[in-house]
């Protein structure tokens, strides 16, 4: 079982708080439950949150000494840095190679620690010249939804909290674990594009021209050889002005996207099927299997045959 404790703090945000619970603290019908939830605090007791009610919180940091993943969800105000018993707390936790996580300012919190130094890293939108001033050594990048360097992870603003869980269960547990997670919450077990997407107001055209029917007649389709051009085809525009409402409402080119759903219907197909790799690449569009693999090495730095026999479904599960 994989213990995941949250570091919680007052007041503390019920929704980044929320993000971590409802992934890693659920038990699900039908899934396996990996994952044991716990939350502590520096100071057991009552601990107040920004809706305006406390919550009870009995355990201490030493919480953190038993965690494999340690998530700070939130840290408010920004400019309040961590204790010297927190931030040992948790280089303690990562020294002896815990993952440490923040959600949405909790970025603040990791960095005060030093566990982000000459490192890539992100936080809230909203927060992040904030947070390029106050922490110079750290490589700040405002787009990404989520930055994951194996030992620690930083996600954008609350939403992303989810995007980021959600990635670790699926590194941890594979695609069609992570997929299932991700339905019984009705969201896309993985979000295209950044967070700065979100930053300005959508244009009003976005309503009427929203992709969502391209998207469900790609995905029905991925066994075809559908290019950028046939996609604009479909929908009744140019291949200039499809790119540009992908880049407008996902936040990346139409190439990406596409790829991106090849790649994870593969690992479904990986996971589920003994079907041969030749077999699997006709299937999800990459052609041949020797496509398949370069593909799946560049995205995610593995083969398939060694992402298949981690995360093989069997009969037992």
């Amino acid at each position: 079982m994989h213990r995941v404790v949250a570091l919680v703090r007052p007041p503390q945000s019920t929704f980044e708080l929320g993000c971590a619970a409802q992934v890693f603290g659920i038990e699900r019908a039908g899934l396996p439950t990996r994952y044991d939830f716990g939350v502590c605090t520096e100071h057991p007791g009552p601990v107040s949150t920004l809706a305006g009610f406390d919550m009870l919180v009995t355990t201490g940091l030493q919480a953190l000494d038993e965690a494999k993943t340690v998530i700070v969800p939130g840290w408010l105000p920004t400019t309040e840095p961590p204790s010297p018993a927190v931030v040992e707390a948790l280089r303690r936790a990562h020294s002896r190679g815990a993952r440490i996580v923040s959600i949405c300012s909790g970025a603040f919190a990791l960095a005060h620690a030093g566990l982000l130094d000459g490192r890539r890293a992100t936080t809230h939108w909203a927060q992040a010249d904030e947070f390029a001033a106050r922490f110079p050594h750290v490589q700040l990048d405002p787009d990404v939804l989520y930055v994951d360097h194996g030992d620690v992870a930083t996600s954008a603003g609350a939403g992303a909290g989810f995007d980021l869980c959600l990635h670790l269960v699926r590194n941890d547990q594979g695609a069609r674990y992570a997929a299932h997670v991700a339905r019984t919450m009705v969201m896309p077990p993985h979000r295209e594009g950044g967070q700065l997407q979100y930053s300005s107001p959508p244009h009003p055209a976005h309503i009427d021209d929203t992709l969502a029917p391209l998207l469900d007649w790609v995905t029905a389709r991925l066994d075809e050889p559908v290019t950028i051009e046939t996609m604009a085809a479909h929908a009744g525009v140019s291949p200039r002005t499809l790119t540009r409402r992908f880049t407008d409402q996902l936040g990346t080119s139409p190439g990406q996207w596409l790829l991106a759903q090849r790649i994870a219907a593969a690992q479904d197909l990986l996971e589920s099927t003994d079907l041969p790799l030749n077999a699997i690449a006709r299937r999800v569009g990459l052609s041949s299997a020797t496509n398949l693999r370069r593909r799946f090495l560049n995205a995610l730095a593995t083969t398939p045959g060694a992402y298949r026999r981690a995360f093989r479904t069997t009969p037992a599960e």
